[in-house]
């Protein structure tokens, strides 16, 4: 029995649901026909309701993809612990403040800041003796030489005064170093230089300590309040300060893909809480064992955040390309008919009859389904109103 069935023309303005099946007259299936090869006609007045495409040729890429979270960038992170035990005076920072490296964080009353001060002025005496002595050599040794140039005292006693010289030069070296080496541990109890170079002019020690930031960054915790009592070996640190520039993206990948995912290959990052955007980011660290009950590894991508719009604990995915693009016909999701484990399209045989085509579906995109098998460039097909015109068909 010949077809009869709804006729075809140039789209125009119209959508699929305004499609009624009135419109579409499927045609009689012949007997013994291939599954597949059956076609229908459309009528000429309602061809204006469908969208007739030309399949293209695009290139298709495979990748792997994988949902993960947000986190901070450990290596741009620094914990703040105290170096000395005492009591808390002062909070200078709290949580979501910025600060630079060197601004006071806290406060800490610790009687055992005491002995790094009385340290450091007794280096400072001991530098200051060192210098005298110095300076008395140099004279002894100048003198020696004028006496001895003027045949008025043996060689012997010059040449003691250039040993005792290089001894006292040795002294005064010795001695810098012992103040430089006194001075580091005052900042690292939180002292700055100005409050170093008061204490060198004025010997007045303070039980006072003040914890500076390490680095530059926004504090992102804080474990520490006001009159609390704090020790060295405290399980939490004091605070943390991150730079926000770059954020981690950590990931789970089913252990099979694991082999396609290289350290420093570019991955696409979608947010959720954000989708309006696609972030660019560098896989560097694939794990190196996989979770025994999730036979999962983790990979680590480092997601550029200049902004700070991406926040710790966001859920995210990933998407990574592997291999090499292949070209492949391309039609748009609404063209392609699924039925069980078949994929289908409406081929456009003449004007006005489509015949319905099974296909075989390669990667899946935004833009379009890659045709692996059973379509050509060139090829015309139905796309709105594709669904309806295969509803009919199977009516």
């Amino acid at each position: 029995m010949a077809g009869f069935l709804v006729g075809l023309a140039p789209a125009v303005a119209g959508t699929p649901d305004q499609i009624s099946p009135s419109m579409i007259a499927p045609a009689a299936k012949k007997p013994g026909n291939i599954k597949g090869g059956e076609s229908i006609r459309v009528e000429p007045d309602q061809a204006h309701q469908l969208t007739v495409i030309t399949v293209k040729e695009s290139p298709f890429q495979s990748h792997k993809s994988a949902i993960g979270q947000i986190a901070f960038n450990d290596d741009l992170s620094a914990p703040v612990l105290p170096q000395f035990p005492g009591r808390v005076v002062k909070l200078r920072a709290k949580v979501g403040d910025e600060v630079k490296a060197g601004d006071p964080l806290v406060e800490i009353d610790s009687p055992e800041i005491l002995q790094p001060q009385n340290d450091f002025i007794a280096a400072v005496a001991a530098l200051n003796k060192a210098k005298a002595q110095y300076n008395l050599a140099q004279t002894v040794e100048a003198r020696q030489k004028l006496l001895f140039d003027g045949k008025a005292t043996p060689l012997k006693e010059v040449q003691l005064a250039e040993a005792q010289l290089a001894v006292a030069e040795n002294d005064l070296r010795s001695a810098e170093t012992a103040v430089d080496a006194a001075r580091s541990k005052l900042r690292v109890s939180g002292k700055t230089d100005s409050e170093i170079d008061a204490l060198q002019k004025n010997g007045i020690v303070s039980r006072t300590s003040v914890i500076p930031a390490p680095v530059s960054g926004t504090v992102i915790a804080r474990k520490v309040g006001p009159g609390q009592y704090v020790r060295t070996d405290m399980p939490d640190p004091l605070f943390v300060i991150a730079d926000l520039s770059s954020m981690w993206l950590k990931a789970y990948v089913p252990e099979n893909d694991a082999p396609a995912i290289r350290v420093g290959q570019e991955v696409d990052v979608r947010v959720m809480a954000l989708p309006e955007g696609v972030f660019k980011a560098r896989i560097v660290a694939v794990g190196a064992s996989s979770d025994p009950i999730t036979h999962r590894v983790m990979v680590r991508s480092e997601v550029p955040n200049p902004d700070s719009i991406l926040k710790a604990d966001m859920f995210a995915s990933f998407r990574i390309n592997t291999g090499s693009p292949v070209s492949s016909p391309s039609v748009p999701v609404e063209s392609v008919i699924r039925h069980g484990d078949e994929a289908a399209v409406w081929v456009e045989q003449e004007p006005l009859v489509f015949k319905r085509r099974l296909v075989t579906l390669g990667l899946e995109r935004e833009d379009g389904i890659q045709i692996s098998a059973g379509l050509r460039p060139g090829e015309r097909i139905l796309s709105r109103g594709a669904i309806f015109v295969d509803n009919e068909w199977r009516q």
